[in-house]
């Protein structure tokens, strides 16, 4: 009997995993076919630029200071070499603080990333919740991602039905 009732209990998760549905999208290929998501990457791609020649023009102030001051420090008294040093380490400082406060982790390139990426996101992890409760979806996977996928069947490939979805 404790046989049988092990084999009944064995078939039933068997046959309970394998009813089980799964499905794939593309993340990357559904953002790249959203218009507003390649709007959004030009326009931090164009803040990240004029950030970043911001950035460069400090240091290079920098530079042109330290120069400027190993030719003259033959000639500068001890006081004048600190003021010198000081003024350069202070715009050396305000430089790297600047660069934090662009290209930091709580930057203004993350805090702009997420003013225009993230509702993109949010609406195609909407509607990949409404394919999954729609078709019954155990698991939907994201082949885009790290997810390791050694094989992949396109008929279960649902991005395009994401992108339906999402009126695209």
């Amino acid at each position: 009997m404790k046989k049988f009732l092990l084999l009944l209990v064995i078939s039933f998760l068997t046959l309970s995993i394998q009813a089980q549905k799964f499905a794939y999208v593309d993340t990357e290929y559904i953002l790249n076919k959203i218009p507003d998501f390649k709007q959004a990457q030009d326009k931090l791609d164009a803040l990240s630029t004029d950030w970043q020649k911001e950035i460069e023009n400090k240091y290079a102030d920098v530079e042109k200071m330290y120069r400027a001051y190993q030719q003259e420090q033959v000639l500068l008294t001890s006081d004048m070499k600190e003021k010198r040093e000081g003024a350069i380490i202070k715009k050396e400082t305000d430089a790297k603080n600047l660069q934090q406060k662009y290209f930091g982790p709580e930057g203004s390139l993350y805090i702009k990333r997420q003013e225009f990426i993230k509702p993109i996101q949010d609406k195609i992890y909407d509607a990949i919740q409404q394919l999954a409760v729609e078709n019954k979806y155990a698991i939907v996977f994201d082949s885009s991602s790290d997810l390791i996928m050694l094989y992949k069947n396109n008929n279960y490939d649902k991005s395009d039905k994401v992108l339906n979805l999402m009126g695209y």
